[in-house]
């Protein structure tokens, strides 16, 4: 029984430290988007709410009000999340994922679908605003 007991205590212990040692990600962060083939880009600012591993929130978008972010999640310092634009004739879905290391996101973007219909801008490092 002494040794059940222990165990609880040693998984509960675990599960514990494993929820502090994940990212929070909510809050304002800021990043520089890269333009076609490489030149200036825009600047973009995402706000993300994060409840547990549930990532919401919106980015701004500079041609119009904000975005919504869907099918957020943030697992320990991986983060991913999908936004959706409407482009005038066809709805255009950005997939994000990424790696969150302090003040600092590394973020993969994919975009499918659109006017564009590429593979995206590519690599985005997104800075927390403080």
């Amino acid at each position: 029984m002494r040794k059940l007991s222990i165990a609880r205590w040693a998984l509960l212990l675990t599960l514990a430290m494993a929820t502090a040692f994940a990212a929070d990600v909510t809050g304002t962060w800021i990043g520089q988007m890269s333009g076609p083939d490489g030149g200036d880009g825009m600047s973009m600012t995402f706000h993300f709410k994060q409840d547990g591993t549930k990532l919401t929130g919106s980015v701004d978008n500079p041609m119009g009000g904000p975005m919504a972010i869907s099918d957020g999640k943030v697992e320990g310092d991986k983060i991913s999340f999908v936004v959706k634009a409407d482009m005038g004739g066809g709805e255009m879905k950005v997939s994000h994922d990424g790696t969150v290391k302090g003040d600092e996101i590394k973020l993969n973007v994919k975009m499918e679908g659109g006017p564009e219909g590429g593979p995206g801008p590519g690599p985005i490092t997104l800075k927390r605003s403080k």
